[in-house]
């Protein structure tokens, strides 16, 4: 019994260890980003929305923020939100294309609309992905076909549109 305790202690631990982690590698990103934007930590909590204290106590990796509040460090810093919910472990890193780096890049819209137009943009290469499997298995079944011999049965004429409006 006792060796079940300390090894759930020891899950425990180790997942404590990953989540002050994840909070200090946020928290020092967050730094980094500040000090390359030469914003002080002063300016960046007002921009957020968050007091001073608060955000010092996530750069030193004691807090882990939500999404929310990452959101406003974000626009505070003019980043990406992406990025930076992707460095605290709320999202996987997506592939790198020209059109999603281009997105992320644009001062021109909100990071709302960027997240938007990443997701139609994704959707579209799906829907396209999806369509190019789908001609290929087609095209797979049409050449494993058996071929019919035979007269084949003639398509049916269209019909007429001034002959239907003469029924009318």
């Amino acid at each position: 019994m006792a060796s079940d305790d300390r090894e759930a202690a020891g899950a425990g631990d180790v997942a404590a260890r990953v989540v002050s982690n994840a909070a200090h590698d946020i928290g020092g990103f967050i730094r980094a980003q500040r000090e390359a934007a030469q914003v002080s930590m002063r300016q960046l909590a007002q921009l957020a929305g968050v007091s001073n204290p608060y955000l010092s106590q996530i750069e030193r990796g004691l807090r882990k923020p939500s999404a929310e509040v990452l959101a406003q460090i974000a626009k505070g810093l003019r980043v990406s939100s992406e990025v930076l919910y992707v460095q605290a472990g709320y999202l996987e890193q997506r592939p790198h294309g020209p059109v999603r780096d281009a997105l992320l890049a644009d001062t021109a819209i909100t990071e709302r609309q960027k997240q938007v137009l990443l997701e139609i943009y994704e959707s579209f290469c799906r829907e396209n992905d999806s369509a190019e499997s789908a001609e290929s298995r087609m095209s797979e079944v049409r050449t494993h076909e058996p071929h019919r011999s035979g007269p084949e049965t003639p398509e049916p004429d269209p019909p007429n549109v001034e002959q239907e409006i003469a029924d009318d």
